[in-house]
């Protein structure tokens, strides 16, 4: 069987980690935490990069730092994870579900454009498969009403919009290291703070509602309880495993792209003929090689699809389910449908995509689909 995923480990990890484990500090913010601060700053191009223990706890940071409450509107899409939504309804949002775009998953500038009101107190735009959203049209349009843009950049790692890394355009951004991510370390992720005012905050947050942070560097003498916040490091084992992996992104990222780009070649006869959708990349967009995805034509088709594949040793997957016709959320929505992300949440389908895919193996994706489709 071809799998899904295969994590992919440099080799670096184990050295790293042991070394963690000698060092006897154990705990959130050590030396490789702070060695992978400093990687993502001054290599990936972040400001003040906060680890955390997944994509889902930066979101839930965004929230806190940004005082969502009770009755504040919050636009997100409503093709995406679920963590995007809960991290704002636990904060007591009410959630602006918008649409996808025609064209590719990520969200829609003129649904967002529809949905602002006064109350808007944020826009979390999502990255979908690493491929930026039209940023410049969003963050001027959540600047007409006073709005925050908060990134999900869970898939977004080393790519871009018009130069400037995604999850660094917005207030921040979020970032996830789960196994199934380009870099990952297990479960973790980071928090972009992209504006200062909410350096300090974004610190105390981030442990627990005090001001540790403060305390080890010496800048007050004792740290106590000054805001609200929870336990969102990780522990620095997970940081040495993550170190590894950053610096092994050139490598990583060169043999994502690789099966990316032999993926589109050899399927876009298939684009051409009209019987799939392949990803499109907008002008102002990067392509990190996320996911190499297809457009089947209804869900009937893509369950055979994905049927068909498992019966060739293949395994591939669909993916979000549209979340305001979720069985938890489907009784509160009440605006209209939302045609592009129950599209996506049907018909697209997510093949094998890892750096140690051998050619051959890609050949036999390949393969299993084209004669799908000629059948």
């Amino acid at each position: 069987m071809i799998p899904f995923n295969r994590p992919f480990v440099s080799g670096h990890e184990f050295e790293y980690v042991s070394a963690a484990i000698g060092a006897r500090k154990h705990c959130g913010d050590g030396e490789f935490t702070k060695r992978c601060h400093e990687l993502i700053r001054d290599r990936l191009g972040f400001r003040k990069p906060l680890l955390t223990t997944s994509c889902t706890g930066a979101l839930e940071m965004s929230a806190l730092l940004l005082n969502i409450s009770e009755g504040d509107e919050v636009i997100l899409p409503s093709y995406t994870f679920v963590s995007t939504a809960n991290a704002f309804l636990l904060r007591g949002a009410h959630l602006m579900f918008a649409d996808s775009r025609s064209e590719e998953p990520n969200i829609d500038a003129a649904e967002v454009e529809r949905l602002l009101t006064p109350r808007t107190r944020a826009v979390c735009v999502v990255h979908y498969a690493g491929v930026a959203c039209d940023m410049d049209r969003i963050v001027k349009l959540a600047g007409s009403v006073g709005a925050a843009v908060v990134e999900d950049a869970a898939q977004a790692i080393c790519s871009s919009y018009r130069g400037e890394p995604l999850g660094s355009i917005g207030t921040f951004g979020a970032f996830s290291f789960h196994e199934t991510k380009n870099i990952s370390c297990g479960e973790g992720g980071f928090l972009a703070v992209n504006n200062s005012t909410y350096d300090s905050m974004a610190e105390v947050v981030r442990e627990k509602g005090t001001n540790r942070s403060a305390f080890f560097r010496g800048q007050v003498d004792k740290y106590g309880w000054v805001s609200l916040g929870s336990s969102y490091l990780p522990s620095d084992l997970l940081a040495a495993f993550l170190l590894a992996q950053l610096e092994s992104v050139d490598a990583i990222q060169r043999e994502r792209l690789r099966v990316w780009e032999a993926y589109r070649s050899r399927l876009s006869n298939l684009s051409r003929d009209g019987k799939v959708r392949l990803p499109t990349l907008p002008d102002y967009a990067t392509n990190n090689a996320h996911m190499f995805y297809l457009v089947c034509a209804s869900a009937e088709e893509r369950d055979r699809l994905i049927k068909w594949l498992r019966s060739e040793g293949i395994s591939a997957a669909f993916h979000y389910q549209s979340l305001h016709a979720s069985l938890y959320f489907a009784g509160r929505y009440q605006g209209p449908p939302l045609q592009n992300a129950d599209r996506y949440s049907d018909c697209l389908v997510r093949l094998p995509l890892f750096p140690e895919l051998k050619d051959e193996e890609i050949d036999r994706v390949c393969e299993a689909v084209e004669r799908f489709y000629a059948g």
